[in-house]
C-alpha cells in the first residue's frame, strides 16, 4: 500500500493514499458524504429537481419513493444496511449503510448512476 503513513501518540497508523498539506491538517472526515481521503473536499448528494440537498434518509426515502424505488426486505436481512429496488423483477438494487453518517463516496455514485438525471453529486462549499 503507497502514500504517507502518519502514526499518533498511541502508535495507531493511518495511510494518505494522495497526500495534501490539508490531508495532514484534518484528521479524519467528520460528516456524511466525506471524502474517503482527509483533507479531500466533501461531497453531497443533490436532487437536481429542486437543487435539494440530501442530509437524511428520510428526505432520501420520500425521493426515492417519488421515483418508484421501495424498500427492499431480503430473506436474510443484513443488519447493517437498507436497500432499495425499483420492482420484485428489476434487477437494480441500491445498497446503503444503516448509518447515514456512514454514506460515503461509491454510495453516493451508485444513487446516481442508477438515477442519473434525479441525482448528482457536488462538491460541498466550504460554507456548508
Amino acid at each position: 500500500m503507497s502514500g504517507v503513513w502518519l502514526f499518533n501518540n498511541k502508535g495507531v497508523a493511518r495511510v494518505i493514499t494522495n497526500p495534501t498539506k490539508e490531508s495532514f491538517e484534518l484528521q479524519e472526515p467528520t460528516r456524511a458524504g466525506s471524502a474517503t481521503a482527509p483533507g479531500a473536499r466533501r461531497k453531497i448528494l443533490v436532487y437536481v429537481p429542486t437543487n435539494q440537498v440530501i442530509t437524511s434518509y428520510a428526505e432520501l426515502e420520500q425521493r426515492f419513493n417519488e421515483l418508484g424505488w421501495v424498500r427492499y426486505y431480503p430473506r436474510k436481512p443484513k443488519p447493517d444496511l437498507i436497500q432499495f429496488h425499483r420492482s420484485h423483477n428489476s434487477i437494480h438494487l441500491i445498497s446503503l449503510p444503516k448509518n447515514f453518517a456512514h454514506l460515503k463516496c461509491h454510495h453516493l455514485y451508485d444513487i446516481v448512476v442508477k438515477n442519473h438525471s434525479n441525482f448528482e453529486v457536488r462538491d460541498c462549499s466550504p460554507s456548508s
